[in-house]
């Protein structure tokens, strides 16, 4: 496949409006050619019907005249519309393929790229590109508006056609010319943009976390100056235009003086009639509008030029995860790490016996998060393999490990809606793909199938047994302590990001929604940091109880929760140290009892 270029993304987008794109050219080019024909027109009524004092002929070529600006009126609407619509679809397609890429199961679009800046290419850049789909059309419609202005010109005085002719290629060119600085700008412009809205949406989502540590001031300086490099960016831009614009109008302007002032020596030579006379002047002030029609026209496509290669980044950003084997089944849940390199992790080997409760601690907090994405297919180890039930994970579609090994982050994010959506949404959305055929397991410990890797346990084999699981669910996180303070219950409402609520609070429906998931792995990273020491117990009692017979990974630090662990590996310096209950490691290991304890 070849490289996925600007130029490509733009040719698609417009390609995909063909239909539309033509019909507005054919539609605005009526158009303009009715707007050439009107000083035309006029100038035969002066000659043919006012010079010669002709009542007939007067009325037969007004009838005319109204004709012209009925064809022209009924083109321009319709064109117009035709045109938008095409820009408006142009652009949804463009954010459609834009969300599909970043929401890909491989991952790899979010980058070094902040979901703010994400969110600009898909809402501005996406709405440039659309913009060429509507300036194209124009763009035809301006060019053959001028030739049918040079041709009726020609008729009317052969110099004055052939100075159309010749000069309109030139201030094309030129435009073009003009247009490359601007192209340049624009994409600046937009990298600023971009990642100053990145920058306001990561310090609006961490707002509470910079008031905890003080950290306003340094939030607020950064984002100054980010917006002023931005501010400055679309200074230079609009700068750029400007000078674009004006620099094409003025000469513009100049060339089109050139042809007033050739037809007027022509008129006073007796060369023309003043009726051909008055069409050239007309002419001269009509060519003003295809004119200036093509500045603008080729303003947006240095625009959406700029805008194509951002998006072509996106979308040809390399994915972070392959794989595309299906899994096979049943799922026993035995998980395996040998000689995991990647990020501080060294030659780490862990087994995790099937339906055992397993805890993992780590020295280095970074290792930790490393050791979530790589379980969670987040990205490719640089060294190792992690297997589930002797199956490489690498080998393995994304979307069935992600299904059938479920990592619960530690940063979950809660979305707007009631309780109830967002604990079940796993469950929903796992059923709907499905066709809403429930899933069932065998039983509290038995083995599960490659359908029940979805995510939907036999709990919810029906309505009642999804209230059953949710339910099951809140009790063992220690959420519905949460239900029961809100209005409406589980079906209250929740504020966007769940910030409605405490951060305790927060971190227990996430539990909650991890466990309704009922996949045969999970893995929780730090699932109670936020909650007191008496929830914390009651959420180790619910989790062990919900979870029994079932794979559980539990990487933490909490005492609490690797007191309640079948077993505990302790991770230093990258590689597995040591192994047991963690009642031996405190006793037996100095490097765990600090990092535990302390």
């Amino acid at each position: 496949m070849p490289q996925l270029t600007g130029g490509r993304v733009l040719r698609e987008a417009l390609r995909g409006q063909a239909g539309r794109i033509t019909g507005s050219a054919l539609l605005s080019t009526g158009h303009q050619a009715g707007e050439a024909m009107v000083p035309v027109v006029i100038g035969v009524v002066v000659d043919r019907a006012v010079g010669t004092g002709s009542s007939s002929e007067l009325l037969v070529w007004l009838a005319v005249l109204g004709a012209v600006f009925v064809t022209l009126s009924f083109s321009f609407r319709f064109g117009a519309r035709l045109g938008e619509r095409a820009a408006e679809q142009a652009g949804h397609v463009l954010r459609v393929r834009l969300t599909d890429r970043v929401l890909d199961r491989r991952g790899g679009a979010d980058a070094g790229r902040l979901p703010g800046a994400l969110a600009s290419v898909a809402t501005s850049d996406a709405g440039r590109v659309g913009m060429v789909a509507l300036a194209l059309p124009l763009g035809v419609a301006g060019v053959l508006g001028l030739a049918v202005g040079a041709v009726a010109l020609l008729r009317v005085s052969l110099p004055l056609g052939l100075l159309v002719l010749l000069g309109t290629p030139l201030m094309m060119g030129l435009a073009h010319l003009l247009g490359r600085p601007l192209q340049r700008r624009s994409e600046v412009e937009q990298d600023r943009i971009a990642h100053t809205a990145g920058l306001a949406a990561d310090m609006v989502g961490g707002l509470r976390v910079l008031k905890g540590i003080g950290a306003e001031r340094a939030a607020a300086e950064r984002y100054r100056l980010s917006s002023r490099a931005a501010l400055t960016a679309t200074v230079h831009a609009a700068r750029a235009k400007s000078w674009h614009d004006g620099t094409l109008l003025a000469v513009n302007g100049l060339f089109l003086a050139v042809v007033a002032l050739v037809g007027e020596r022509l008129a006073a030579d007796g060369t023309i009639s003043v009726g051909a006379l008055i069409a050239a002047v007309g002419m001269a002030q009509y060519l003003i509008g295809p004119l200036s029609m093509l500045v603008w026209v080729n303003g947006e496509l240095a625009q959406g030029r700029g805008s194509a290669a951002r998006i072509a980044e996106v979308l040809a950003s390399p994915a972070a995860v392959g794989g595309d084997a299906p899994l096979p089944g049943p799922i026993t849940g035995r998980l395996a790490v040998r000689g995991l390199t990647h990020a501080g992790l060294r030659d780490l080997d862990l087994d995790v016996a099937a339906g055992q409760l397993v805890g993992v601690v780590t020295a280095d907090p970074a290792h930790a998060e490393t050791l979530v994405d790589l379980l969670g297919r987040e990205r490719e180890p640089e060294a190792g393999t992690i297997t589930l039930d002797g199956h490489d994970l690498s080998t393995l579609d994304p979307d069935a490990v992600r299904a059938a090994l479920l990592v619960a982050a530690h940063d979950a994010e809660l979305f707007e809606g009631t309780l109830r959506d967002n604990v079940m949404a796993p469950t929903v959305a796992s059923t709907a793909d499905r066709g809403g055929l429930p899933q069932q397991r065998t039983g509290p410990a038995g083995p599960h199938t490659p359908a029940a890797s979805g995510g939907v346990g036999s709990l919810a084999a029906d309505s009642a047994g999804a209230d059953d699981l949710l339910t099951a669910a809140l009790a063992a996180s220690g959420a519905d302590e949460v239900a029961a303070t809100m209005a409406g219950g589980v079906d209250g409402a929740l504020a966007e990001r769940g910030r409605s609520l405490s951060g305790g609070q927060r971190q227990r429906v996430a539990l909650a929604r991890a466990l309704a998931a009922d996949a045969p792995v999970l893995v929780l990273h730090e699932p109670t940091t936020a909650v007191d020491a008496v929830t914390e117990l009651r959420i180790v009692h619910g989790v062990r109880r919900l979870r029994a017979g079932r794979t559980t990974i539990v990487i933490t630090t909490s005492p609490a929760l690797l007191a309640a662990a079948d077993t505990v590996h302790f991770v230093a310096d990258g590689a597995l140290t040591a192994s047991g209950t963690h009642e031996q490691l405190v006793r037996e290991h100095t490097g765990y009892r600090a990092t535990v304890l302390v």
